[in-house]
């Protein structure tokens, strides 16, 4: 679609958070006629006026969506945090009216060449670091999506030379239309948002949907120690590239004792050695692995993946180190949202650890988490919706040293005085932080606050 295709279009933008907004300014921005719209009745016009860019003629509704507006519009952009399968969409899709979701708008009114990462684990990381590649070999990169920075806020400076990483969803990839990346990689895929897409079968098909406009011109990256993958490589749309940490592959990128290698049909190359690296565990190799592999085959020599590699420092809420004191050394894992993720940060750790879990319940079982533990958790303190259930799973796993706080100020606390020199403190609770927080970002913030204070102190 050429940018110009909205022009005086009317269209409706679903939701009225980061994305919805990002989705009104772009849409404002190439003359389309756009109402913002929320469920919501009780929720303040001026508050979300108060959002939105000062000359924007954008009209607000809530509640009830009328049957003349619904019959007058041309598009619906629906932002990630609306299911689909509630009633006033059922109402949209009834009406026969297009459904687009943020990613699909962005991609519509950008130019360049994207590159795409979906997976359960691991996505922010990667997106981060093939970012930073890309940025020793192009000149125009954008690093959009679902790691802070709205795909539709960057759409319109994107040019035919420019490379955009972008992190995808499974929310992002329902309402995707003709979205279609140069390079995509889906790095594993484990139980999580079933509040959401209530079928793990469900969750699978949204998740390789960021194949579904790929050709045999394109890649996939997938990993081949995820069976659900392994799989799915074999009916990809795209040329399938493989990754393993646990095996040398005839082709794709491996883990060979500490050395990362790249293997083609004509030679064997040397990313990078395990020492080289500044970010932690086997869960980053492979992080590693996917990026080098994106990175190779859209182009960028392998010289320039190792010098970005080796210079890449761990994301922020991503088993971050924030400080040691007296001894003992304190972790912000806030981005360990659901169980899998928090296994992940356990078996990073190299001390004794005080164990920070709870939040917001996204229906998962906890019980593989509970059993990553290894004689390494000395105790697990909870907090949020799940601390009851959380702690009923532990003592049936057979580990009975849990403690329940209020907050998240009481749980480090309660750490701090529990902990003996040499331990880790890591904050890496396997739930989502609504409820308590707005996002894992802001509960990440306030473990830092609380750690840094106990230095004052």
């Amino acid at each position: 679609m050429q940018r110009n295709d909205l022009a005086e279009k009317k269209v409706l933008v679903f939701g009225t958070g980061i994305s919805g907004i990002g989705a009104v300014k772009l849409l404002e921005k190439v003359q389309a006629e756009v109402i913002l719209y929320d469920g919501n009745e009780k929720l303040c016009k001026k508050e979300i006026e108060k959002k939105l860019p000062a000359d924007s003629k954008c009209e607000i509704v809530l509640g009830t969506l009328s049957k003349e507006l619904l019959e007058s519009l041309d598009l619906v952009v629906m932002s990630p945090g609306v299911p689909l399968d509630i009633p006033v969409v059922e109402q949209i899709k009834a009406a026969g009216v297009p459904i687009w979701g943020e990613i699909e708008l962005a991609y519509q009114m950008s130019a360049g060449t994207v590159l795409a990462i979906t997976g359960t684990n691991g996505k922010t990381t990667t997106t981060a670091l093939l970012g930073e590649i890309m940025k020793t070999y192009a000149d125009s990169v954008f690093v959009v999506g679902n790691i802070g920075n709205p795909y539709t806020e960057a759409a319109l400076a994107m040019t035919e030379e420019s490379y955009t990483v972008a992190e995808i969803s499974s929310f992002q990839l329902e309402t995707i239309d003709e979205f279609a990346p140069r390079v995509s990689a889906i790095l594993n895929i484990t139980e999580d948002h079933l509040n959401r897409h209530h079928t793990m079968e469900e969750y699978i098909r949204v998740k390789e949907m960021i194949t579904e406009n790929q050709t045999k011109k394109d890649y996939c990256i997938l990993n081949y120690e995820d069976e659900i993958l392994r799989e799915f490589g074999k009916k990809c749309p795209a040329q399938t590239i493989y990754f393993s940490s646990e095996r040398k592959l005839d082709k794709g990128v491996f883990l060979d004792g500490n050395r990362i290698c790249l293997k083609t049909d004509t030679e064997t190359l040397e990313i990078v050695t395990t020492e080289e690296l500044k970010i932690l565990g086997k869960h980053n190799y492979e992080n590693v692995m996917a990026a080098s592999a994106m990175a190779y085959y859209i182009g960028v020599p392998v010289e320039m993946i190792h010098k970005a590699v080796t210079q890449f420092r761990a994301v922020a809420h991503r088993i971050e180190f924030v400080d040691e004191i007296q001894g003992v050394a304190y972790y912000n894992d806030s981005k360990g949202t659901n169980p899998d993720a928090a296994i992940k940060g356990i078996q990073a750790m190299n001390r004794p650890t005080l164990l920070i879990g709870g939040g917001y319940d996204k229906e998962s079982s906890y019980e593989e988490w509970i059993e990553s533990f290894e004689g390494k958790v000395k105790y697990l303190v909870l907090i949020g919706q799940t601390r009851e259930k959380i702690q009923e799973a532990a003592h049936k796993c057979g580990f009975t040293n849990t403690i329940l706080a209020d907050d998240l100020k009481e749980a480090v606390e309660i750490c701090t005085q529990k902990a003996e020199k040499g331990d880790a403190v890591l904050l890496s609770p396997a739930c989502a932080s609504w409820g308590q927080f707005d996002n894992y970002e802001q509960r990440g913030d306030k473990f830092k606050e609380y750690v840094y204070a106990l230095k004052e102190a």
